[in-house]
């Protein structure tokens, strides 16, 4: 049997000291009415951290009304939907785990037709997600036509996100997420693609960065040094652009975290597809390994941990058997090139993973089909 020990040792982020490498990875589950994390959210997170897992990266959190996905997507105003996360969090906290908020702004992303005010057009860094003519609508998609933001829409859109930051500290929350990945507006202004303005936040690798950086300097300014504040990022974005390399070669990867980095990231989450493929060529370093090399911040591996199978070549999420060949992963946080691991999908199925894994009762883990997003267990 292999030692799973290396994934079951402490790491402290910027203060915070989680149990384990074990991270429950942010997944979109959309059962909140007006804003409010339906009240099944609260035994949802408890059941996972009960199961094991050090730490908790919560379902995307949207900073406001206009960044929201769809209007079933829990927010973090100060009334009903801040108490009901306040009460997630300390169920967290009395099973033992530790739990972060996943900071979401949708920009060109959102679901318009599914908002709570439809008539409101979605933002984003240019009029459109991609630029007419891109020869990448046809490859993968895109949305429809918003608003470019302004620098006015710029500094709000900061605030909001500086804002969302100081209630989860206020609720208890043990740090934040940004959501830096898959075609949502911060990614928006830092994949060239979707971003040709021709201002301070347009134009090479690190002026695309601005916005994140600012994003991050603001959450830091509000919330004081120890708030750990993480980003998730990935190279692919959607509605299908899987084969997207924002980032051509480590030294782009580089210009790119830097500023990050000194405006106050504490951990990275390299969202990738297949954990274990390597990043550039020439290396057998992956995207979350690449992070950490150039930063030195710790870094979370995601991408069908547990799973017999990854996502399919049109993106739909298959049905996939549990897998207990965890060698590879555990292998890497063993040698160092990642910190933590990030379970999805075999989690929703299996609250209990992490304890399982840990005792090695791998054999009846139950596999994870679509039918498990129906329900909020």
């Amino acid at each position: 049997m292999i030692d799973v020990s290396p994934l079951f040792t402490p790491i402290t982020i910027n203060g915070c000291t989680l149990a384990n490498r074990i991270v429950m990875a942010p997944m979109t589950r959309a059962f909140a009415v007006d804003g409010v994390l339906a009240e099944s959210g609260i035994d949802y997170y408890r059941r996972r951290a009960e199961g094991g897992t050090g730490l908790i990266l919560t379902e995307g959190v949207a900073v406001s009304e206009i960044g929201s996905y769809n209007s079933s997507i829990p927010g973090f105003s100060r009334g009903p939907a801040l108490e009901r996360w306040r009460q997630a969090v300390e169920a967290v906290h009395d099973a033992g785990g530790r739990i972060m908020a996943q900071l979401w702004h949708t920009g060109h992303g959102r679901i318009r037709e599914q908002a709570s005010d439809p008539t409101k057009p979605s933002i984003g860094p240019m009029t459109t997600y991609l630029p007419e003519g891109s020869p990448l609508i046809d490859e993968g998609g895109t949305y429809g036509e918003g608003h470019a933001m302004t620098a006015g829409d710029i500094d709000a859109a900061i605030a909001e996100f500086a804002e969302a930051a100081s209630h989860a500290l206020d609720a208890g929350f043990d740090g934040v997420q940004l959501h830096g990945a898959h075609g949502y507006l911060i990614d928006q202004f830092l994949w060239g693609e979707s971003n040709r303005r021709d201002d301070g936040y347009g134009g090479d690798t690190s002026a695309r960065a601005r916005f994140a950086s600012e994003v991050i300097a603001a959450i830091r300014a509000a919330t004081g040094p120890h708030f750990p504040i993480g980003l998730r990022f990935s190279q692919w974005k959607l509605p299908l652009h899987y084969g997207v390399k924002s980032w051509k070669d480590p030294l782009a990867l580089e210009r790119f975290l830097e500023p990050l980095v000194a405006a106050g990231l504490d951990f990275l989450d390299a969202s990738t597809r297949r954990y274990w493929e390597p990043e550039f060529e020439g290396s057998a370093l992956t995207l979350a390994g690449w992070a950490k090399e150039i930063t030195g911040l710790p870094a979370i591996a995601v991408g069908s941990i547990g799973l017999d199978g990854p996502f399919d070549a049109s993106g739909v999420q298959t049905h996939s058997a549990p897998s207990a060949d965890l060698d590879r992963i555990v292998a890497m946080v063993a040698h160092g090139e990642v910190d933590m691991v990030g379970v999805g999908r075999a989690l929703l199925a299996n609250p209990d993973w992490a304890n399982r894994v840990r005792s090695g009762d791998t054999a009846d883990l139950k596999p994870y089909d679509q039918a498990a997003l129906a329900h909020h267990w």
